[in-house]
């Protein structure tokens, strides 16, 4: 088959290594440049020209003469790993078998953007990738494949990227080894869009810490923003001491009730220390100072007070 990949991040990277070592033609790969990287993981465009692969980059899928090249070149399909950039129409048909879209998020609960971190924010227990085709509206194709697993209580937003991008390749591989073999026998199965939830990019509160809410609550804020040693999308969770805002970066619930003012930091230990939320006291172990990642117990003395967002707080039924 002819495939073209617009992808980004480690699971595009993996797809792109498998494709290389297998019996496909990769038309083009579309992705950022290497000037575009905003983080240290691993470029794609310099990966993909060590393969042996075309490159362009990757808001060309906006350009409408980008569907023209693929149809003079006999593109069979169009994968989407991880790529964010809007494809435009013409792109998404000109691919005779179509385009999927791989997405980090059971849909169609988990539409949009940073679905990971909001499941993790919201409390759930479980999560998910899928394989869909695409629409010209965003995440809205016929479901191929789906994949849900649990979350454990302490996954960072990270650990669970982590389980969507092992799973989510395995299925993209699958994708092609039906598609390659028997296009007819894809499943396709309309999405039930009533059931349809969609996250913006915006973190919920702005990513600012109410310590006036529940342990369960700010801790999950602060593992939804954990993708150290990456850069988050969300940033690190944020709070203020004094003058000086702060990132917690790392954080855990202890299960031990608290009675102080939320946000005054209680016991210091030798690696951690304790700050008041509304319920429970919540362990904090590491901070963000300026581009510093610093230990918590060089920053916190007992008696500290933390202030609460002066932000308005942002319900998270408001995802756009």
């Amino acid at each position: 088959m002819n495939i073209v990949v617009a992808a980004q991040e480690m699971a595009g990277l993996q797809v792109l290594k498998e494709l290389a070592r297998g019996s496909h033609r990769v038309v083009a790969v579309l992705t950022s440049p290497p000037e575009a990287s905003q983080d240290g993981r691993s470029n794609l465009w310099n990966a993909a020209n060590d393969l042996g692969f075309k490159t362009f980059p990757a808001k060309l899928v906006q350009d409408p003469t980008l569907g023209d090249m693929l149809r003079s070149e006999h593109a069979d399909i169009l994968l989407n790993v991880h790529s964010l950039y809007i494809i435009h129409p013409s792109v998404l048909a000109a691919p005779r078998l179509g385009a999927f879209n791989l997405h980090p998020g059971p849909l169609p609960r988990y539409a949009g953007l940073n679905s990971v971190s909001w499941a993790i924010f919201r409390g759930e227990k479980e999560h998910g990738v899928t394989i869909h085709k695409m629409e010209p509206e965003i995440d809205t194709g016929d479901i191929v494949y789906q994949e849900i697993f649990p979350i454990a209580d302490e996954d960072t937003a990270l650990a669970v990227s982590f389980k969507c991008t092992q799973r989510g390749v395995a299925l993209m591989l699958r994708l092609l080894e039906t598609v390659s073999s028997a296009p007819d026998a894809l499943p396709l199965v309309a999405q039930d869009l009533s059931r349809r939830e969609y996250f913006g990019k915006v973190a919920p509160n702005g990513g600012w810490i109410s310590w006036t809410a529940s342990a369960e609550r700010v801790v999950n804020l602060v593992r939804a923003c954990d993708y150290f040693p990456f850069r988050s999308p969300w940033g690190e969770a944020m709070t203020r001491l004094g003058q000086n805002e702060l990132g917690v970066a790392k954080a855990s619930r202890t299960g031990l009730a608290s009675h102080a003012e939320p946000g005054t930091v209680g016991e210091v230990s030798d690696s951690a220390v304790f700050v008041a939320a509304a319920d429970e006291w919540v362990l904090v172990k590491k901070l963000k100072l300026g581009d510093k990642y610093l230990a918590a117990v060089d920053l916190l003395k007992s008696g500290d007070r933390l202030e609460p967002s002066r932000q308005p707080t942002v319900g998270v039924t408001n995802y756009a």
